[in-house]
């Protein structure tokens, strides 16, 4: 009994780790850091390479990164719908 109460706490350890990593891959302090480095490294990437108005230049693609990260929701729900729509049709039952 001592080695299912074992497992069991192992298991629900893991989720409590899963759970946490769901919550910070979802979170807006993931997403803000990431336009803000993406941003950064972007500005001064253009800044060393003597781009005029490097940091005005790096919106655009720190903006195109917010734009689709925030659209990747939505296509994953696509292509659930679709992985699961075309292996109902391969696979009738």
């Amino acid at each position: 009994m001592e080695e299912l109460e074992k497992r069991v706490c192992a298991i629900e350890e893991r989720n409590r780790n899963v759970e946490a990593d769901k919550a910070w891959e979802t979170s807006w302090t993931r997403k803000f850091l990431l336009i803000l480095f993406t941003y950064l490294a972007i500005g001064a990437y253009l800044q060393v390479i003597a781009v005029a108005k490097p940091w005005v230049s790096a919106i655009v693609p720190a903006a195109a990164f917010v734009i689709s990260t925030m659209t990747m929701p939505y296509f994953k729900v696509w292509w659930l719908k679709y992985r699961e729509h075309s292996s109902v049709t391969k696979n009738p039952r």
